[in-house]
């Protein structure tokens, strides 16, 4: 089987590259590096010649609202047009768990635009929901911090490492299509707050965590119900503990 990965160089694609060439698919990983641009449309036809599935992981540069927006709507259109005429049996998107919950934010809106575009395209498809990567945490807080403190939500959150998301991925891209969405989720649930304050204590952090129910994340006001499953998701096999410990420490 032939698998094209756009955005195939990055964390979860790069990961999903490796496991689906395990299995002994034929798989491209594809990015603007490769001289393959979903924005201009540099090198789309080349790349999905023959192509069967296609693998959307790519993500905006940029969160600011107007920025996103276009970068999915333009990215979306591109990718979905060229595979439409290279005859794509099926296309993988990976977007968020949440994402209909949260339409407060920019980013958000801009994921809910591209599965809009996903489905109206008459390709057949499969859009993963994931809960936010373990490696993601470090973002989270930056976007809370206010000097020394980081203010965040109470609100309940069920991360994943990047390993079960590209475990998923790949399951989902080698399967028929479901013209659905599916949600995949990490093991354990916990406090947004209590897990970013228990990340910056393994990380030797000394700012403080301050719990804050009216904190926003990403310009969205969160919920119990906002960040975390249904109750038919995929659970990852990786806990917090085994991910902090296993991560790749840079120098």
């Amino acid at each position: 089987m032939k698998i094209v990965v756009i955005g195939g160089t990055g964390l979860i694609g790069s990961k999903t590259v490796e496991k689906l060439r395990l299995q002994g698919h034929e798989v491209i990983a594809a990015s603007p590096a490769s001289g393959v641009n979903t924005i201009t449309g540099e090198g789309l036809a080349e790349v999905l010649t023959g192509a069967d599935v296609v693998i959307d992981v790519a993500n905006s540069p940029s969160f600011e609202d107007k920025a996103v927006l276009e970068f999915f709507q333009t990215s979306g259109r591109n990718l979905l047009a060229a595979e439409a005429r290279a005859g794509v049996k099926h296309h993988v998107a990976l977007s968020v768990v949440g994402t209909y919950r949260l339409q407060e934010s920019g980013y958000f809106r801009a994921k809910a635009a591209q599965e809009a575009l996903i489905k109206q395209s008459g390709i057949p498809y499969t859009i993963v929901h994931s809960t936010q990567f373990f490696e993601f945490l470090g973002g989270i807080v930056a976007s809370a911090a206010k000097e020394e403190t980081i203010h965040l939500s109470p609100a309940p959150i069920q991360p994943i490492a990047s390993d079960d998301v590209a475990a998923a991925v790949a399951d989902v891209a080698t399967a028929a299509p479901v013209n659905s969405t599916v949600e995949i989720a990490g093991p354990e649930k916990a406090s947004l707050s209590a897990l970013a304050a228990r990340y910056l204590t393994e990380m030797n952090d000394p700012r403080k965590v301050v719990s804050d129910a009216s904190a926003r994340y990403f310009g969205a006001q969160l919920n119990d119900q906002s960040l975390v499953p249904g109750p038919n998701a995929r659970i990852g096999q990786i806990g917090f503990e085994t991910w902090f410990a296993s991560r790749p420490v840079k120098a």
